[in-house]
């Protein structure tokens, strides 16, 4: 897990567990790409607009689940734990394209010539994760697909 950013006040001792800072977080590749209709028309791949790993995420796994647990939330097997963005720290890292922009005030250049500061209607937006380890098999996660209609 990475360091806290400056100011940022540390977990609460039920959150705080050496072993679990050391070895608990989960390393998994995170891959955001955008594909348009003018990309689709050209003939065009997706776009990869950015590259990351959950080795970025604020909280791990262990940390969310004692959260949930402490609160009274009755987890179960199979349930969902929303993680927010999973963005690194440096430009190509970010998992959002308002981060991208910076909000809408910088516009991200698609190799068709378009540009982007917000999603427009018939992109699609394309999500892949893999864990890989040397040595070990890779694992995909294969791909989580949406398109904007309106």
């Amino acid at each position: 897990q990475p360091p806290r950013p400056e100011g940022d006040p540390q977990p609460l001792p039920y959150l705080s567990d050496q072993n679990d800072q050391l070895r608990g977080a989960l390393d998994i590749q995170l891959e955001v790409l955008l594909l348009t209709e003018q990309m689709k028309t050209q003939g065009l791949a997706p776009h990869r607009l950015g590259l990351s790993s959950s080795l970025n995420m604020y909280w791990t796994v262990a940390q969310m689940v004692a959260h949930h647990s402490v609160n009274g939330c009755k987890l179960q097997a199979g349930d969902l734990l929303g993680t927010g963005t999973l963005s690194g720290p440096q430009a190509g890292q970010f998992g959002s394209l308002l981060e991208m922009t910076e909000g809408g005030k910088q516009s991200v250049t698609l190799p068709g010539g378009e540009t982007r500061t917000f999603l427009e209607n018939g992109d699609e937006v394309i999500l892949r994760a893999r864990c890989h380890r040397e040595g070990q098999v890779s694992i995909g996660f294969g791909e989580c697909r949406g398109r904007v209609t309106g």
